[in-house]
């Protein structure tokens, strides 16, 4: 896998999976009692943003920085430049922090979480971002692989009942992809069916997906909503137009708190022809 996420840190797709992500955690903390995060696809953790392959794209001066310097944003999207600037010096943003740092920040004493990535030196620098951190777990190995080792989870010999799955792969395998999410996804929902599941997945051209969202809609979920950011038309498949989130047992009315960010993020993420979609899949009954 050659795969590298310094490339792309901090651009339009990290900042709607890192809202979406942190919004729901932010609701799962709603309740006292505990919950556990998978990341299947972690990452390092964190990225320089003068590192020589953020610096070669500079995918986040069309990212992150455009929100960073946009004020009066709705407060789903400033809660997540808060968690973001939390990462850096006040005023400057040096480093952005993946899925996997995010996630542990938001979390409190009693929750806890395991971050999986296949890459030896991505999983040796994730391991030494997390080696004071009692709560976080880091596994080098297949995320995929690692389901039925965390889920249902437990912390010690204590279960625990609340869970939140994200799956970020690299997609270098295209769309032999989709058939393992879900096949992953329905391992997920066999183990704890209970679990929300948040998968993101890139869009070049939105109508080859359809037959992942129909396969989606189709398991054993209670609902399934999907989030989507497109910065320019869906009319080359030869480059990233935009993407999007599929939430499997999303909290109750996620929709809403989702709904002020999409317009923002397409004022400014967006180009020419740029587009969004928030629409459930399937509801609970």
């Amino acid at each position: 896998m050659n795969y590298r996420h310094a490339f792309h840190a901090g651009n339009h797709a990290d900042v709607l999976k890192h809202i979406v992500m942190l919004a729901m955690i932010d609701a799962l903390k709603r309740k006292e009692s505990p919950f556990f995060v998978l990341d299947t696809h972690a990452g390092r953790g964190r990225y320089l943003l003068s590192s020589e392959e953020s610096s070669k794209t500079a995918e986040a001066d069309e990212g992150i920085l455009q929100l960073m310097a946009t004020p009066s944003l709705p407060e789903v999207v400033e809660h997540y430049l808060r968690a973001v600037q939390a990462d850096n010096p006040v005023g400057a943003l040096v480093s952005y922090p993946g899925s996997p740092l995010l996630a542990a920040r938001a979390l409190r004493e009693q929750d806890r979480m395991a971050a999986c990535e296949l890459q030896n030196d991505e999983a040796a620098a994730l391991k030494e971002l997390f080696a004071h951190d009692r709560r976080v777990q880091v596994h080098n190995g297949n995320g995929y692989d690692a389901i039925r080792a965390f889920l249902p989870p437990k912390s010690g010999a204590d279960k625990i009942g609340r869970a939140l799955v994200l799956i970020d792969p690299p997609y270098e395998a295209q769309d032999a992809e989709y058939p393992q999410i879900i096949s992953t996804l329905r391992e997920i929902l066999t183990r704890m069916p209970q679990a929300q599941c948040a998968v993101w997945y890139p869009i070049k051209q939105r109508r080859t997906l359809q037959p992942f969202f129909r396969k989606a809609a189709a398991l054993p979920a209670r609902s399934a909503l999907v989030a989507e950011l497109m910065v320019r038309s869906d009319d080359s498949p030869l480059r990233l137009n935009g993407s999007g989130m599929l939430l499997l047992n999303p909290p109750w009315q996620f929709e809403q708190v989702l709904a002020p960010a999409l317009p923002v993020l397409k004022t400014h993420l967006g180009e020419t022809g740029a587009s969004t979609r928030l629409e459930w899949l399937k509801t609970a009954d």
